[in-house]
């Protein structure tokens, strides 16, 4: 075997050491960031209308709209649902939700007008007419809520010169084998690698499980109308808020992110679309993150290094390190979201799907397909 080739081995070798490290560093900054602050009860609590857009009836929507309908929280709640197609069988879904819940203050809009390449955003600005209330949160229609979120985002909003807040959200398998290596994926891939971001200061989140904001910091960074062509629309939310002199906060409050793919081909699409925004928003960061895979770089050391000793210490290493950081995201969550022995696979899935992100420049999105240019804006294809 050739110095080259050793030499490139033993590089894998370092990386994949270098990762398992990372792994055990994020389990601790995970348990920190998850820390609950103490408690905090405000004289009142404000009035709050949460902003949530649908497309399609997909797996588990019901039940994730649900938990937000049966809220621990003090103060007025408003939920404004929304969808762009008349014949869209979400609306059944909420129909179903206001039978159960006659008392809560339920609005659905319907309105098909586009307001930009992104229809998430365009849906946003069709909603924000039927808002009452003066603390809005925008939640993706996978999310699943515990009865505390809202105590928990409000209270972290009342921070001194907090802007917007965000939550750290694990993986919920749908049903099925894909499902689980998503939601495996979300839990022990990238919930660590925000735990991380958060915690040495290099990343600043805000993340579309929970983008929490008053009205007039929207109305002082343009309103949703600034971000109607962005990819990452929550990410770009956040930097305006710091933009404009205020802070973005991670609250403790862990969610569910519903996992429904049902086939190999629906969770690569959705992961491709995730990795190409992280990359548009932090190309340095997302090169940097391949330490984030240390069975993988490890497999390769192996490989390269004709299966020496250092290859092979570093696998056990890896394997060591990963499965003590899945335990710890575990037992944070207070539930598993998928078995140890899968975990390799997905290591390999996510190893493939982040070497594929450098080479992807349109995505799919609820059925389209669109172009992403260097700054993250979406254009039609």
């Amino acid at each position: 075997m050739s110095f080259l080739l050793i030499l490139i081995g033993w590089c894998f070798a370092g990386l994949a050491l270098a990762g398992s490290a990372y792994q055990l560093l994020a389990a601790r900054l995970l348990r920190r960031l998850l820390a609950p602050p103490p408690p905090r009860e405000p004289q009142s609590w404000p009035g709050v209308t949460v902003l949530k857009p649908l497309h399609g009836a997909e797996s588990g929507l019901e039940a994730a709209l649900a938990s937000l309908l049966a809220q621990d929280y003090a103060g007025p709640l408003q939920v404004v649902f929304g969808v762009q197609s008349p014949t869209d069988p979400a609306q059944a879904v909420v129909g179903t939700l206001r039978r159960a819940h006659p008392a809560a203050d339920v609005a659905l809009t319907v309105d098909a007008t586009d307001h930009g390449a992104n229809r998430k955003v365009s849906n946003l600005i069709n909603m924000i007419a039927r808002a009452k209330h003066e603390v809005l949160i925008v939640a993706d229609s996978d999310i699943v809520v515990a009865p505390g979120y809202l105590r928990g985002v409000v209270a972290a909003l009342g921070a001194p010169q907090a802007g917007v807040v965000t939550c750290p959200y694990r993986g919920l398998p749908a049903e099925g084998f894909w499902s689980r290596l998503a939601a495996m994926g979300i839990s022990y891939q990238f919930l660590p690698s925000v735990a991380v971001g958060v915690g040495l200061g290099m990343a600043h989140p805000c993340m579309g499980s929970t983008v929490a904001l008053r009205r007039e910091t929207l109305e002082r960074i343009g309103g949703f109308a600034a971000f109607a062509d962005q990819l990452a629309d929550d990410y770009a939310i956040g930097a305006a808020v710091r933009a404009a002199g205020l802070r973005s906060i991670v609250a403790p409050v862990l969610v569910g992110h519903l996992s429904a793919e049902d086939s190999l081909e629906a969770l690569v699409q959705h992961e491709l679309r995730w990795a190409r925004t992280v990359r548009g928003v932090d190309p340095a960061g997302f090169a940097g993150s391949v330490v984030t895979y240390p069975t993988p770089l490890a497999l390769l050391a192996i490989i390269f290094t004709g299966a020496a000793p250092i290859g092979l210490a570093a696998l056990g290493i890896a394997l060591i390190c990963r499965f003590l950081l899945q335990r710890g995201v575990d037992r944070l969550a207070g539930a598993r979201t998928g078995p140890w022995w899968l975990t390799p696979l997905r290591d390999g899935l996510s190893f493939a799907v982040f070497l594929g992100a450098f080479f992807v420049r349109a995505v799919d999105w609820r059925g389209a397909r669109f172009r992403v240019d260097a700054q993250g804006t979406l254009g039609r294809i």
